[in-house]
This record gives structure tokens, sequence and C-alpha cells, in this order.
């Protein structure tokens, strides 16, 4: 099905704000996000592969496009890009979707902006897109981001034993989800 995209250009928040990935966005998005990718970010979000810039290119023109997920980019308020807040795989039937957030850089954890990310997009997510259901994904080795989603509402729902092989080691996924209230 369809679904025509509600409009949210920016979503603020104390400390940062939210702006939907547009496809001028491309060349920052990848010097940003991926042109000098910090080692703790890779580990955490579980990334093994190296993009190009033409990989990231067609990427931003594939998403822009889609009617199933909101990409919005973090900025501080001096206009910095910082990270990004997702909701992907929209089932509107169901009125499910799924969530990640990044923060590009290790230097940018720990100030508080991350939780106001995850809170102003599922806030949006459950109220402005009257979403029943969101849903996550966070490894066992990452306690404080685990710690966030949990104080923006989501809930442990299950375990993926050994659902992550990364560094040669395998570890748990967490399924989290929140619903709306």
């Amino acid at each position: 099905m369809r679904h025509e995209k509600q409009t949210a250009d920016v979503l603020y928040v104390q400390d940062c704000y939210l702006r939907l990935l547009r496809k001028e966005d491309a060349a920052m998005y990848y010097e940003k996000g991926f042109a000098q990718e910090d080692e703790e970010v890779r580990r955490f979000t579980g990334t093994t592969q190296t993009f190009s810039k033409k990989m990231i290119y067609d990427y931003v023109e594939r998403i822009t496009e889609a009617d199933d997920r909101y990409d919005f980019l973090i900025f501080t308020y001096q206009d910095e890009l910082i990270g990004e807040a997702v909701l992907n795989d929209i089932d509107w039937d169901a009125n499910m979707a799924g969530f990640r957030i990044a923060l590009f850089s290790s230097t940018q954890t720990n100030k508080g902006i991350g939780k106001q990310a995850v809170k102003a997009v599922t806030d949006f997510g459950l109220y402005t897109l009257q979403l029943h259901r969101i849903e996550l994904e966070v490894f066992d080795y990452n306690p404080r981001a685990q710690h966030v989603y949990e104080c923006c509402g989501y809930q442990i729902e299950g375990r993926k034993k050994d659902g992550l092989y990364y560094d040669g080691n395998y570890h748990d996924i967490l399924i989290m989800a929140i619903l709306h209230p």
C-alpha cells in the first residue's frame, strides 16, 4: 500500500534538531558519516562494511523516494551534522516500524543528544504517524544504548542468542519495542 508521507520538516529538541534527509544532503551525509568512520561507532552499530561515496549517494537517492521510512539527520544548533535517527521498514497496514540511530562520532555521546533524538523520533512515529509499534535491536555489549532506549519507554522483548558475529566473537542481540499508549 502506498502511503502519503507526513510532513515533519524539522523536529526540535533541547540540544539539537532533526531534519529529514534530502537528496542534496548526500555529500554532507557521506563526509560526516562515512568518509572518516569512528571505530567506536562502527562497533556499537555492528558495521563491518566500508561504504564508498557512490554507495552512499545511491543509497540517499533511493531512500529519499521511499514511502516506508523517515530518515532524520541530527544537527547541532550550530548546523553541524552529527548523526541520524531513522524509522524504517514501516508496515502501514500493521502500523509498525523499525528504528535505528547513530551518532557519527563518539565525541558526541554522553551528552543527552542521542536520548533527545530517540524520544523525538519515537514520539513522531507514535503520535504523528500513529504507529502502534516501533521496534529496534541493540547489541548486548552496548548497555549505554539499552539504557537510553529504556528511558524513552522501550522494553526488552527478546534476545537473539549469538545473533551477531563481530570482530571474531558472537554477541546477543536484544529486541526492544515500544507500543502506542
